[in-house]
């Protein structure tokens, strides 16, 4: 696509984004002011809403965006998202730094289903709103020449190594170890992905370019806002239990839990492109296309 193209494309707000925004200014209050259970059935169409009002955003302002390069694939993020959310809830019930309440009320397989719903919004949220962040800053151009981290085979498997030592850590002593699941995985994960010749942030660090870090950082933090806030008055709703950092909350989140947040961004970026690779897809552009210009070659 020519600049001038993309400039054509973007001056509209795609059906979609309308479509979003209705879905918000519906449920948002549903899940706020009703009374009784209603988080369970509206957190879907609200978060729904969320995702693709940043993607139409991120079409504005870029010209193209997950939806626009592939529906099938932006769908197939639902599918992804929602077993790479449980395995975090798998890890939690060790840890045991968040709970749910109103959950009582359901079987367990009547929870299943709304939970594994909810939980397929994680990816396209993220990566949506970290597409929209690269637009509206304008592909954070001074984070091209930064630090540059290149690992040669025995820097990923060392890497490798602390992932595993950092979850086995967590495992052991839950309570002093508990940040170490914001990072583990992706220790573990991103060296595989580098073994199967699967895309990784690696691909751009090692030339110093932090500009997808940077996005995947403001994509996940402007998120994390919503999450946090939209929980707070809802029902059924999450709360934390954090061990010596449960202070100062914005919302429920302690503020230092806000901190979780930036490496659990990578997670998802290395998480997403493990699975793609699974079928075949591991060096796919289809989310690393939004974390750049739209007309720079990836590396």
């Amino acid at each position: 696509m020519t600049a001038a193209a993309s400039r054509a494309v973007s001056a509209t707000w795609p059906r979609r984004g309308w479509l979003g925004l209705a879905l918000i200014a519906v449920f948002w209050p549903v899940n706020w002011l009703g009374s009784g259970l209603r988080t369970h059935w509206a957190f879907f169409p609200l978060w729904l809403g969320y995702a693709l009002t940043v993607d139409a955003a991120a079409y504005r302002l870029r010209g193209t965006s997950l939806y626009a390069r592939s529906p099938r694939a932006y769908a197939a993020l639902f599918v992804v998202s929602a077993p790479v959310w449980w395995l975090f809830e798998a890890l939690n019930a060790r840890l045991g730094n968040w709970e749910y309440l109103g959950t009582a009320g359901f079987s367990p397989w009547t929870y299943g289903f709304w939970a594994t719903l909810s939980f397929s919004t994680v990816m396209p949220a993220v990566f949506g709103a970290a597409e929209m962040m690269t637009g509206l800053f304008r592909g954070f151009p001074r984070l091209r020449h930064g630090p540059r981290v290149a690992l040669g085979p025995r820097g990923l498997a060392l890497a490798f190594a602390a992932g595993w030592a950092m979850l086995a850590a967590l495992w052991a002593w839950p309570r002093l170890f508990f940040p170490l699941l914001w990072i583990s995985l992706y220790f573990i994960v991103e060296p595989v992905n580098a073994w199967l010749g699967h895309r990784t942030l690696l691909d751009w660090l090692r030339r110093g370019d932090w500009r997808p870090v940077a996005a995947l950082w403001s994509g996940v933090l402007f998120t994390a806002f919503f999450w946090e806030m939209w929980n707070f008055w809802s029902y059924p709703k999450w709360v934390y239990h954090v061990p010596y950092l449960n202070f100062w909350p914005v919302f429920e989140m302690p503020l230092a839990g806000y901190g979780g947040y930036l490496p659990f961004a990578l997670e998802l970026f290395a998480l997403y492109h493990l699975a793609a690779g699974l079928v075949g897809r591991g060096r796919t552009t289809f989310v690393a296309r939004g974390l750049v210009p739209p007309d720079e070659p990836l590396p």
